[in-house]
């Protein structure tokens, strides 16, 4: 039986549905912008927010002073910009304290695993203030080793290289065998670990992509981690 000395982890629909989630905040948002005088169709600023969202990323801070420099309202003659922009900030970060939380199963989970004995960390894409704070509001910051936290942007690379999936290995003083990663990607998850001989889990409920030829095969697939914890026993030796 293989020896699993750490779990590791994706944050954005694996522990938490990112995709859920922001649709929610966004349109909360959109609401709260022409309630404070944007006096525009609901589902048309949305569509236009989501354009914005992909031509600037959604890692851009200035998503909805895009937005009125694109749809140039009337109403922007008779209301300040900037409490509208304000409002729209206020509704998504009040989303945030509302409704940000991982998945039911993910704590017990977590629990499970230091109690075990095993390393529980993350390895996450995007900015780092931003993927701190998720690990905060999410409430997960408890239950991971707090040295086993790694965000590409403060490492300087990004996912899909290997190379961030290496560094987390060699900071930690683990060989790939020894090291579990759980991610919804398989191209940006699945596939860079399983490539340096990590156990690669593709936990697809949130998944957003599907495998494709060129994605490694993963060695579990699981829809909850209830299942994941299933594995874990039978497959680990890991009591969670």
């Amino acid at each position: 039986m293989p020896r699993l000395r750490a779990v590791l982890f994706d944050i954005d629909d694996t522990l938490f549905s990112t995709t859920h989630f922001s649709s929610v905040a966004r349109r909360n948002a959109v609401r709260a912008m022409n309630e404070a005088g944007l006096e525009l169709a609901e589902e048309l600023v949305l569509k236009e927010l989501e354009e914005v969202l992909a031509e600037f990323s959604s890692n851009y801070d200035h998503h909805f002073d895009q937005l009125l420099r694109r749809l140039r309202p009337k109403s922007l003659e008779r209301v300040n910009p900037a409490l509208i922009v304000a409002a729209g900030v206020a509704a998504y970060h009040d989303t945030k304290f509302r409704e940000l939380k991982p998945f039911p199963d993910v704590v017990p989970l977590l629990s499970g695993l230091r109690a075990a004995g095993v390393v529980t960390g993350i390895i996450t894409h995007g900015w780092t203030i931003k993927q701190a704070e998720k690990i905060v509001r999410l409430g997960l910051l408890p239950h991971l080793d707090k040295r086993a936290v790694f965000i590409s942007e403060q490492l300087g690379i990004s996912k899909p290289n290997p190379k961030i999936y290496t560094l987390a290995l060699r900071d930690l003083g683990l060989e790939p065998p020894e090291a579990m990663y759980v991610g919804d990607s398989p191209s940006h998850d699945v596939t860079p670990a399983k490539s340096l001989g990590m156990v690669a889990v593709w936990a697809k409920r949130a998944a957003r992509t599907l495998p494709t030829p060129a994605d490694r095969a993963p060695d579990h697939v699981v829809a909850d981690f209830v299942e994941l914890s299933g594995i874990l026993r039978e497959s680990y030796g890991i009591a969670v």
